[in-house]
């Protein structure tokens, strides 16, 4: 495992040293960080078409990042993929993850964020990066708990189209070697364990449909945010480390969105604040050889984002598992053979 790394998507702002990425750089290796990740759709930090284009400046780029002691853990699409499926009942409400050119065309939209998509796969490579993070789209979420019920083949043919939009993506990274990991998220279509599955059935099984693993979203949905670490690490390629709590009541509990952040009983908060168990998360990473970055993704209802930012580095550093070179009772071990076991288990002519 590799890390810490900050995800920059929230602390981007108009005040140094927020306003720059050499500024935000030099304060994330302050704090102790040791990666960023990138989000594309700031472009401020860095200009998606050119780093497709361009082997020089993502070489530049990469050499503005290290002269502050760090790394790209991996470039964001999470604006852009959201986008590349939308039901018209959001067109509005996400018009504004679009450039002004695409807005109000929800085919142009499409397509330029499918683009954006390939763009940010060849960008990785050119970055020499192995994951990728996004966001699926969702053409069902309106229909995850439904009334009146779903009609017969809504959630396949739903499925269907997702794969179809989705499957030049990702022989795409396929084709850059990169492995493009969606964030299990409500409010996507792959937000839970079983929605990933037949998602990965609907596109064949594609080597790089692969899982951002965040803990957060699982807790407040009341899945076992550790045993999906046991179904699906083989996919697991990235991971953001977030905290979260979920304490229901007799007003609301699951489904308690409409009231706000602070009221709801499934909250975000900094890491450490609330009750995910981080010692087991990263001892099944451990076990499973867990080789991506660990990444601070902010997100609290009440903590101030720099206390949590500067909380996260040593949270993480600390949770970090360092292998094991040998079994702790080596040091009573015997030298045997084939014959000596046979003799130990009674098996002797």
């Amino acid at each position: 495992m590799k890390g810490p790394a900050i995800f920059l998507a929230q602390f981007v702002g108009d005040q140094a040293p927020f306003n720059s990425l050499d500024g935000l750089c030099h304060w994330a290796a302050d704090l102790g960080y040791k990666g960023i990740q990138l989000p594309t759709f700031e472009r401020g930090l860095i200009d998606l078409e050119t780093a497709a284009e361009s082997q020089d400046y993502c070489d530049e780029l990469n050499g503005r990042v290290a002269a502050a002691g760090l790394e790209i853990s991996e470039l964001s699409t999470h604006l852009q993929g959201q986008l590349v499926a939308v039901h018209p009942a959001y067109d509005e409400m996400m018009d504004g993850f679009a450039v002004p050119a695409v807005r109000g065309n929800p085919a142009a939209r499409t397509a330029w964020a499918i683009e954006q998509l390939k763009l940010a796969a060849k960008a990785s490579q050119r970055l020499g990066l192995t994951a990728h993070a996004t966001f699926s789209g969702a053409l069902l979420w309106h229909t995850f708990y439904p009334w009146p019920q779903r009609p017969p083949g809504l959630v396949e043919t739903g499925f269907a189209e997702l794969a179809t939009r989705w499957r030049p993506i990702l022989d795409a990274f396929d084709e850059a070697g990169v492995d493009c990991c969606f964030e299990i998220h409500p409010g996507e279509d792959l937000h839970d364990g079983a929605s990933f599955e037949r998602f990965l059935a609907a596109v064949d099984h594609h080597p790089r449909a692969n899982i951002l693993y965040d803990p957060s979203h699982l807790i407040l949905q009341q899945l076992d945010y550790l045993a999906f670490i046991d179904l699906y690490h083989d996919r697991i390629k990235a991971f953001h480390v977030k905290d979260a709590e979920f304490r229901p009541n007799g007003r609301s509990g699951v489904y308690g969105g409409f009231e706000g952040w602070v009221d709801r009983p499934g909250r975000f908060r900094s890491l450490g604040d609330g009750q995910i168990n981080f010692g087991a998360i990263f001892s099944k990473f451990a076990q499973y050889g867990y080789e991506g970055w660990a990444v601070l993704e902010w997100e609290c209802c009440l903590k101030h984002p720099e206390d949590g930012a500067r909380e996260g580095a040593p949270f993480i550093r600390d949770h970090m598992i360092r292998l094991t070179d040998r079994a702790f009772d080596d040091f009573a071990a015997v030298d045997s053979d084939e014959a000596f076991n046979k003799r130990l288990l009674g098996l002797v002519d």
